[in-house]
């Protein structure tokens, strides 16, 4: 009797918080074959012309552009190539390294734990993660041999400072202060993903121990935070980033070609990153990032701020979820009220002049963000990554643009803005 008690307690362990069905039943997204849903296909091709001169002009060697709007998908369409020096072509359900836009999906499943009442917002991160406790702040720096002080900083890093880019953490390589790119190099911190042999365990614990940029919530400063969060779901789930990811938002809404790492199966749909070079198209190299670490190295670590691959389908389908409040296909992922305050703009008056703010997972344009045309209506929401994806959706027009590149370097590249644009002016009804 005692065994089968113990067997329902773990069962029911294993089970009380996975997803949950819901009143709500929000089909999964599908192409409209049938119905504009108030956008103009002629308008729409304009997207054609752009995308087309940009492969042309060679600004770009191939994207996947894929629009949106309420759950339908009106236009998803392949141009140029995925490899160039390999001619092949680009394709629709082709593979892309979606780095930063890796930080949405790891600030969900934060979310997720959070309302099952595991912690609270404001609580430091030091009460989960010991070692953050007694955050530095650096104070002076010597570039000559890189040593450094430090003053304690006047509070403690909280877990809505670390979704909100606030926490003061730095960003190593790609970093705007050159301080912090050598303290984090000389501490061999992997900042956005690697095929070496380390964990993100361990990569964590040791950045807990680096100075701050400022104290917590002090300033935003674009941070490896979410890298921290991808431990933290660990730590406070119980389970590896990447198994969580899958079991409970991938499995559930559909993904099956988001990945950390792709399986063998799935790697010749990979799209080459390439650099621009004495006008032809080469592959990117980088003496920081092996570019192949999707599908190359130890594969153990999973970062939380820039690690995933997907495809623009994909990656439509998890931000339909946040359109429909939390819900797809009869599977609740976050409630309604969560994804209400997530999207409210969590850093103050710290963007008080600019035309965006920050939500709890999400870049957020404001008021005066949609004065300034063609990027949405306020509390439109969006990210991109760091090889040149984007994406942005609106709840109030009920539209998800996603624009796919696997690029670096400067290439005269204006697709992003013009993307962005095109589809706003698309809206007919």
């Amino acid at each position: 009797m005692k065994f089968l008690l113990a067997f329902l307690i773990a069962i029911f362990s294993s089970t009380a918080f996975a997803q949950t069905e819901s009143a709500s039943h929000f089909l999964p997204l599908t192409a409209d074959v049938l119905l504009s849903e108030g956008m103009s296909e002629e308008r729409l091709l304009r997207i054609d012309n752009m995308l087309d001169n940009a492969v042309n002009e060679y600004q770009i060697p191939g994207a996947v552009a894929l629009v949106a709007r309420n759950g339908k998908i009106v236009y998803h369409k392949a141009f140029g190539m995925a490899d160039n020096q390999a001619g092949r072509e680009l394709q629709k359900d082709d593979i892309f390294r979606i780095a930063s836009q890796t930080k949405a999906i790891t600030s969900t499943a934060v979310m997720m734990l959070w309302e099952e009442g595991k912690f609270r917002l404001d609580d430091p991160v030091s009460k989960y993660i010991p070692e953050f406790a007694d955050a530095q702040v650096l104070d002076t720096f010597n570039a000559d041999d890189t040593t450094y002080t430090t003053i304690p900083a006047n509070n403690p890093i909280t877990i809505r400072q670390l979704l909100t880019h606030t926490s003061g953490i730095g960003y190593g390589i790609i970093d705007g202060d050159d301080r912090f790119r050598k303290i984090y190099q000389k501490a061999g911190i992997v900042d956005l993903f690697t095929a070496e042999n380390v964990t993100l365990e361990e990569n964590i614990r040791k950045l807990a121990g680096l100075p701050l940029h400022h104290h917590p919530g002090e300033r935003y400063t674009y941070s490896e935070g979410i890298d921290v969060l991808g431990y933290f779901i660990e730590v406070m789930s119980g389970m590896p980033l990447d198994e969580f990811f899958h079991t409970r938002i991938f499995e559930p809404l559909g993904m099956n070609d988001t990945w950390f790492y792709l399986p063998e199966t799935e790697q010749d749909r990979l799209v080459a990153i390439q650099q621009k070079e004495n006008g032809e198209w080469i592959y990117y190299t980088s003496e920081y990032y092996d570019p192949d670490y999707p599908v190359a190295g130890a594969q153990r670590y999973f970062s939380g701020g820039a690690g995933l691959s997907s495809t623009a389908a994909d990656y439509a389908t998890f931000l339909q979820m946040y359109l429909n409040m939390g819900e797809l296909n009869g599977v609740r992922l976050l409630s309604r009220t969560t994804v209400n305050f997530m999207m409210k703009n969590q850093v103050g008056d710290l963007f008080s002049d600019s035309e965006r703010g920050h939500g709890l997972a999400f870049g957020l344009i404001n008021k005066k963000g949609e004065t300034a045309g063609g990027r949405g209506s306020a509390g439109t929401f969006d990210w991109g990554g760091y090889f040149n994806t984007q994406y942005f959706a609106d709840p109030q027009e009920q539209v998800i643009g996603v624009l796919m590149k696997q690029t670096r370097g400067d290439t005269g590249d204006e697709t992003s803005w013009k993307f962005r644009q095109l589809v706003f002016q698309a809206i007919d009804d």
